[in-house]
């Protein structure tokens, strides 16, 4: 009973990496069979309460994810769960209006399938946003931090079986976030007078948010915000060679002195408030694009 319990486990995961490719290949002739190959050069993923980017596309076309052969769709109540293709900044680009997060009971393959998607439709450069608790004391709430590097608690999305033609068993992590891109975003928070950090975010599971103690761990380990998404996407994109760059907006403060009750009413209402500086953080850096060389 033990060897074939053995062998049908190593059966299930030769199926699993076998049909990756067939879905990626299957999800992406229905979305061009009812866009046409609009190719994107530019890959978005909004957060919490950040779907308002939107907003500022020139929207083409919409695919709801439900519609979508093998996307998932989200439980958030925040993530409106549709595929947005349209222009931002002149540049073409495929914007995920909602993600999916480990806690809602979903694989890491499954989280991140949307990313392998987008860079089999053409995209260049992946842009991640979230909302985010900072641990930094020197941050407030409404603030922005531009991500430089991140600390991942979560498992990881290539743990299995690798397929060769998505990217090296072993990839490089050295440079998670594109300095090329954190340099010109930096620029431009400075000239526009937005109020913005670099630093460290640590992805944990969630759905609880952070206990004192936990706030104290991450603030510890070198984390200067902490949230349940971003990390999974950017390290299969890195893996496919994709440059990330990946924005949080602090909603709340797990500080000594500064930490209260959070509800998700109060996430909402922070990135909400914070978002018109994303936006225009984000917009700017795409049109800033054509002196972004790399």
């Amino acid at each position: 009973m033990k060897k074939r319990h053995f062998r049908n486990y190593r059966e299930k995961r030769v199926d699993n990496f076998y049909f990756m490719i067939p879905k990626i290949q299957n999800t992406v002739q229905f979305i061009e069979s009812n866009i046409g190959k609009y190719a994107p050069e530019w890959g978005i993923i909004l957060g919490t309460g950040l779907g308002r980017l939107v907003d500022e596309i020139e929207v083409e076309h919409i695919l709801k994810y439900k519609d979508i052969p093998d996307f998932l769709v989200s439980t958030v109540e925040s993530h409106r769960g549709r595929l947005i293709f349209g222009r931002l900044a002149g540049r073409k680009v495929v914007a995920m209006q909602g993600r999916f997060h480990y806690y809602e009971g979903y694989t890491m393959q499954q989280i991140t399938f949307p990313v392998r998607v987008m860079k089999a439709l053409g995209i260049r450069r992946l842009i991640v946003s979230n909302a985010s608790g900072g641990v930094n004391p020197g941050y407030e709430v409404g603030d922005l931090m531009i991500i430089n590097d991140h600390i991942n608690l979560l498992p990881n999305p290539l743990i299995g079986l690798n397929d060769d033609s998505s990217g090296p068993r072993f990839p490089d992590m050295s440079e998670p976030y594109d300095l090329r891109m954190i340099a010109a975003a930096a620029e431009i928070a400075g000239r526009s007078g937005i109020r913005c950090h670099q630093g460290c975010y640590v992805a944990l599971s969630g759905p609880t948010l952070e206990t004192p103690a936990e706030y104290r761990y991450i603030r510890t380990i070198g984390g200067d915000a902490v949230g349940m998404s971003t990390v999974p996407e950017v390290i299969v994109a890195r893996q496919m060679s994709i440059p990330c760059f990946a924005v949080s907006i602090i909603t709340d403060l797990g500080v000594e002195g500064k930490i209260k009750e959070v509800s998700l009413d109060d996430v909402l209402a922070a990135a909400g408030a914070a978002e018109p500086k994303m936006t225009a953080l984000i917009r700017e850096l795409i049109q800033a694009a054509e002196h972004i060389s790399g």
